[in-house]
């Protein structure tokens, strides 16, 4: 041990704030939303679930133009206030995106038009060109056009007299070229209504007789047409007695993070409802178009929607591939993912209420190996329970038809007391949060909207019972929202317990968020903004000394993001004393690993499957005393100073060792669907070495779900 701690005093010092040790969060970004881009590719993936991915890929840019994009080029022309770790500006940044997105674009075309296009084909569903339609099939949609579209067209013009039309946000435009015989060529522009499909199924020759008597589209079939190529062709009935010269499909991308002014705001849900609605009108940030379109419209469009240069995007094909996912309504069981179906686990399937369950023992919940029914009964029980007074929850994406919500409302019909804090600004959920928000204070459940300055984001449910022994309260905290849908698409953990320390520091914090509770201190949980940044870092800081010490220094981290400068800093220089670290990080990661005498011991690797990586664990081996932390937080300056976020522990041991080495390490062996991230910010795929088993993690957990439950009650 001298010797160790002999080199260590003989290392360099390094400045561990230096930029050269980190990464751009916006171009790791981008790297991740390239991961999801090679999952299209990946010829292992069914043929739908490729196209999906495709999809996803397009979404999430998507998102990243209105909301990070924005972000930008608001810093670029307001100044900016603090440079990000890697020292970029925002110049520097928004040029790194452009650099680093257009082979990304380019790889996207190919992916569509060379490889999956023809593939569906060959599978029997076609995607075709409008000029590859026979005539039959042109007159049937032109029918169907002028029975159907036509009537929700509005053309808008462009000239002196007419100003130039709003185009909103992510919608499918045609920029329409109009030969006047009275004054020229002239400009107008149509929007491709959303009410409609993107894909317009063709019909087949054999029934486009009888079905253009009927003026019907053929619902059956394989075959589609994109409906702005149908519009495109059919611009005759907007235009009549002129000459449509040519259209051209374009898209804008607009500033959607638009901020609410809350110190101002006397009532947040009315200024969340009138910012919502003004998200169609933020400024341009993007601009799609195709890449036939001639100079002279384009310039139109960039000078009309005041962009630069480099915020246009010329895209051979389809504009707005996001819609691809409708593809993935078709019936072909053959070219998805096998359907599964989650797991109850035995203990929990038993004639007797969870309640009685926790009584006995904490249960831990991975989903969607493991169902989330338990979490909605645990909401329905308790709304159906005598014995129970009271039900505290937070809500932050719940989806539609929600039956949490829905369990809310009943328990308060039954005379409990519900407390609901609903999160009205879950970005792009905020509309239907307003809908549940109104739905629960007609039922009479009091409704929080949240605090000043901070989302809330923790995953809490505390309900409180009168049992023979006096009051008693158990606890549901989870990684992942209270969503159905979402928990069978996401990996999220859920935990409960009738842990009288973790209840007890629970209510409090609902305390925090629904009254004037200054409490910033927890006996169990790790809160955020406080305490959380700070706790996660002396425990850094404690494995560093116990290393130094003993040399058995471990952690292990699992989440979606390392963005927090500070938390990055105490990961440095642990592993300058030699602890050995083990980051799975599935988005941004800007830590660099594998830097001589800075991270030598670190290793990050990046998860993408089928399932999206949404589990946040925080592993301390701390000498074989170990610690295990799960919650809803990543380690980013958002989730530690703007959100209420919590950690929980998981102290129950031997739930606490089924998680460490049937999910945790079991993630971190994966050597099929991972990337590892080199000094260079390169990831790299990992492949088993010669005569290594290939293990895939989400395969394995997906056929092996339920066989990692405890089955032992704890005594």
């Amino acid at each position: 041990m001298p010797k160790k701690k002999a080199k260590q005093e003989i290392r360099p010092k390094r400045n561990l704030g230096h930029r050269t040790y980190y990464i751009n969060r916006e171009l790791s970004w981008l790297e991740f939303n390239r991961r999801v881009l090679e999952e299209s590719l990946d010829l292992s993936n069914p043929l739908l679930e490729r196209v999906k991915f495709l999809a996803i890929f397009a979404s999430n840019l998507d998102e990243f133009f209105r909301i990070r994009v924005s972000g930008l080029r608001g810093q670029l022309t307001g100044g900016l206030l603090e440079a990000p770790p890697d020292g970029l500006s925002p110049a520097e940044q928004l040029a790194g995106i452009r650099r680093q997105l257009l082979p990304m674009l380019e790889e996207g075309t190919r992916c569509w038009r060379d490889d999956l296009l023809p593939k569906l084909k060959a599978a029997g569903i076609q995607v075709m060109r409008y000029d590859e339609l026979k005539n039959k099939q042109r007159r049937l949609l032109r029918r169907h056009f002028e029975q159907e579209i036509f009537p929700a067209l509005t053309p808008l013009a462009f000239d002196p007299g007419h100003p130039f039309p709003h185009i909103s946000n992510g919608s499918i435009n045609l920029a329409v070229v109009i030969d006047d015989p009275d004054h020229g060529e002239r400009f107008a522009r149509v929007k491709v209504p959303q009410v409609f499909p993107r894909f317009l199924r063709i019909p087949s020759e054999e029934r486009a007789d009888s079905l253009a008597r009927l003026g019907l589209v053929e619902e059956s079939g394989s075959r589609f047409v994109w409906i702005e190529e149908v519009i495109a062709a059919n611009l005759d009935l907007l235009f009549p007695d002129l000459k449509v010269v040519a259209s051209y499909p374009f898209r804008v991308t607009r500033d959607a993070d638009l901020e609410i002014e809350e110190d101002e705001a006397a009532d947040l849900l009315a200024a969340i409802v009138e910012v919502v609605g003004q998200r169609h009108f933020g400024s341009a940030v993007r601009l799609e178009l195709d890449t036939s379109m001639p100079e002279l419209i384009r310039q139109v469009l960039v000078r009309n929607l005041e962009l630069q240069p480099y915020q246009v995007y010329e895209l051979e094909g389809p504009l707005g591939r996001s819609d691809l996912m409708e593809l993935l309504k078709l019936d072909r069981p053959d070219l998805k993912d096998a359907p599964f179906l989650p797991v109850v686990p035995n203990f929990l399937g038993r004639d007797e209420s969870l309640f009685k369950v926790l009584d006995r023992r904490d249960v831990l919940l991975y989903h969607p190996f493991d169902s989330f029914n338990p979490v909605v009964d645990f909401v329905r029980q308790a709304a159906r329970d005598p014995d129970v007074l009271a039900i505290k929850q937070t809500l932050y994406r719940v989806g539609p038809n929600s039956p949490v919500v829905q369990a809310l409302m009943q328990a308060r019909e039954n005379g409990k007391q519900v407390s609901a804090l609903v999160e009205l600004r879950a970005r792009f959920d905020e509309e239907n949060n307003i809908v549940w928000a109104r739905a629960l204070e007609r039922a009479g459940v009091h409704v929080v909207y949240g605090l000043l300055g901070l989302k809330v984001h923790a995953k809490m449910c505390l309900v409180v019972r009168r049992e023979r022994g006096g009051i008693r309260c158990y606890t549901h905290l989870g990684t992942g929202n209270y969503n159905p849908v979402t928990a069978r698409l996401y990996t999220d953990l859920g935990y409960f317990t009738s842990d009288p320390g973790v209840a007890a520091d629970v209510a409090d914090l609902f305390n925090a968020l629904t009254g004037y509770s200054r409490k910033d201190t927890y006996d169990h949980l790790l809160v955020a903004p406080g305490t959380l940044r700070e706790e996660i870092v002396r425990r850094i800081h404690r494995e560093r000394e116990r290393h130094l010490e003993h040399g058995d220094g471990y952690i292990a981290f699992k989440m979606n993001s390392l963005v927090d400068r500070e938390c990055i800093r105490a990961l440095y220089q642990a592993s300058q004393a030699g602890v050995k670290i083990d980051l799975q990080v599935r988005g941004i990661c800007c830590l660099r690993p594998g830097v001589e005498g800075v991270s030598e011991t670190i290793t990050v690797t990046s998860l993408v499957g089928r399932f999206l990586e949404h589990s946040r664990i925080y592993y301390f081996a701390n000498g074989g005393d170990d610690e295990m932390f799960l919650g809803s937080a990543d380690l980013m300056p958002r989730n530690l100073d703007g959100r209420v976020e919590a950690l929980f522990p998981v102290r129950d041991a031997k739930l606490r060792r089924a998680l460490r080495e049937d999910v945790l390490f079991l993630h971190l062996r994966d050597n099929v669907q991972t990337r590892r991230l080199d000094d260079e910010g390169v990831y790299r795929r990992v492949v088993p070495t010669d005569g290594e088993p290939a293990i895939d993690s989400q395969a394995i957990r997906l056929a092996n779900r339920g066989s990692w439950h405890l089955e032992e009650e704890r005594h």
